[in-house]
């Protein structure tokens, strides 16, 4: 058996929209929710917190450390960018050039994990005999 891996590490994310155009109203807000946390499935995350306003989306992401930040921030942004295009042709048309979001973004580590979490993890390691 190889080793488990206990990881509580979370980045907050803000995308903003290419140069900060005003281009979500509710409704996109919430499928860019879908769509953001499908594609922090597939890199077995989890997206914990997600809102915006018109002109960006802050996210909060719990994400194994194997997971390279900038790859999931190019998932994220690549991805969500194509639907939302294809499922509301209307905001397409406030895209830059095609462009929904500026290239540029903000990460920031946040939270460290609760101490009974930690707690738990160490009375879970076997003593040996």
């Amino acid at each position: 058996m190889h080793g488990h891996c206990v990881f509580m590490m979370h980045v907050h994310l803000v995308f903003v929209t290419k140069y900060r155009r005003h281009v979500f109203d509710a409704d996109a807000i919430q499928r860019l929710r879908l769509h953001f946390a499908s594609v922090c499935k597939d890199f077995e995350a989890e997206l914990v917190e997600m809102d915006g306003e018109d002109d960006h989306v802050h996210l909060l992401v719990n994400y194994p450390p194997k997971v390279a930040v900038s790859n999931l921030v190019n998932s994220l942004k690549g991805v969500s960018s194509r639907l939302l295009r294809k499922e509301r042709p209307d905001i397409a048309n406030r895209y830059w050039k095609n462009m929904l979001w500026s290239p540029s973004y903000f990460a920031s580590s946040c939270g460290g994990a609760p101490i009974d979490v930690i707690r738990r993890y160490i009375e879970q390691q076997q003593t040996p005999h």
